[in-house]
């Protein structure tokens, strides 16, 4: 620790003032792979006790409920695996099972049924939390994690595209509140994020085509080549080819990881929030419908509006918008939804409320990610009402083709 007096405010005649500075290094591990609780497999015994292997850590497991009734035997599987590994591991309580979805994010009771079990199990900051599930799961447990005794190791085992490519390698953990997206919550970075791709296999078509939008994003605003390679393989991603929805998972998330721990503002206290291009529209988008559209459909609504708004504006060249199109349409994403077309009581329109909402949540000036060019975002502190309109009008007259 560092401690610095400083005269300039003393100066000024408010007193004497000491700035206090310190910097904790932090570093976890994001693996990927297949048969994460096979026990043949040391992987999550060794993630476990990296820092200490002469000990028996406790943990406790919590399930996406979706997901213990889709991967038959996974209770079991688990089970055995501490069984194998017993003296390393022990599994202190079946796992608890809870909701998947934003049920888990809308309802506190939830939270507090998961500290509860934290209690009652006196899970201490030496213990192990093991979430596996969705990304809703994911930031619900991650929340209860971070504030229970101020911070239990959390793990996290996330079962779908958009949580193994993206939210699941983050350190935002929150919930909603009063029906605001992910108004409680904290920044905590887990312990471990593993990525077992054999989760996959047991999505429904519709959430596996979902969290592709998350890669198309980070590809936009982030690397070229990565975006020229999407398109290469729209056909392999769109049928869940193995192969390449590996390299799309992974590629997406190191992405992710590298604006997080390289962009100068992981715990986001400014107001830029590049990772979020396409999300202004698509966070209003998805209350408006009451969640019916997902998240990840909702950000490819979001992206195909703020690419044709980036050519309208002038920053975009004209014809890349199409082209992003063809690829979210090619990858089974719909880009136009009538709930856009909705306005409120004094016949504004309500998808624009959320550049408010979006402002609001950011805690400072509006900041919106748009595009200077495939690969490139550039950041702009204005959105014309009137050229996001004509933007949604571009997308319900490509709908009607």
């Amino acid at each position: 620790m560092e401690v610095n007096a400083s005269t300039s405010l003393a100066e000024a005649g408010h007193g004497d003032v000491v700035w206090q500075r310190f910097a904790v290094p932090y570093q976890y591990p994001v693996a990927f792979l297949r048969g994460l609780f096979r026990t043949e497999n040391p992987l999550f015994a060794e993630t476990v006790a990296r820092e200490d292997t002469a000990k028996r850590h406790r943990c406790l497991f919590i399930i996406d409920e979706g997901v213990a009734g889709t991967v038959p035997g996974l209770e079991n599987a688990v089970a055995a695996y501490f069984e194998v590994y017993r003296e390393r591991l022990q599994l202190i309580a079946p796992p608890m099972l809870i909701p998947g979805g934003e049920i888990v994010k809308r309802e506190l009771a939830y939270v507090e049924r998961m500290q509860d079990a934290i209690h009652a199990h006196a899970i201490d900051r030496h213990s192990y939390v093991i979430a596996i599930g969705g990304g809703a799961v994911l930031d619900a447990v991650g929340l209860v994690a971070a504030t229970a005794h101020r911070g239990i190791r959390h793990i996290r085992v996330p079962t779908t595209v958009l949580s193994q490519n993206d939210s699941g390698v983050g350190v935002k953990n929150a919930v909603n509140f009063k029906g605001i997206k992910n108004y409680v919550g904290t920044f905590a970075p887990p312990w471990a994020v593993l990525n077992d791709f054999d989760f996959l296999m047991s999505l429904p078509r519709r959430e596996r085509i979902s969290g592709i939008s998350e890669a198309v994003k980070v590809a936009l605003i982030r690397d070229r080549d990565f975006y020229n390679w999407l398109e290469e393989h729209v056909d392999q991603l769109a049928t869940f080819q193995p192969e390449a929805e590996e390299y799309m998972v992974r590629r997406s998330a190191e992405l992710h990881m590298h604006q997080i721990a390289h962009g100068g503002d992981p715990f986001e206290t400014g107001s830029a929030r590049p990772l979020d291009f396409g999300h202004w529209s698509a966070h209003k988008l998805e209350a408006m419908t009451s969640h019916h559209v997902r998240h990840g459909e909702a950000v490819a609504i979001g992206i195909a509006l703020d690419a044709r708004y980036s050519v309208l504006a002038g920053l975009l060249a004209e014809g890349e918008d199409e082209r992003i199109v063809v690829l979210l349409e090619n990858l089974g994403f719909r880009i136009w939804h009538p709930a856009l077309d909705a306005a409120d009581a004094r016949g504004s329109s309500s998808i624009l409320s959320g550049l408010r909402e979006f402002q609001e949540h950011l805690g400072g000036e509006l900041s919106i990610t748009l595009l200077r060019e495939l690969g490139v975002g550039v950041e702009v502190n204005r959105m014309d009402h009137d050229l996001v309109r004509q933007a949604l009008n571009w997308l319900k007259a490509r709908e009607r083709i």
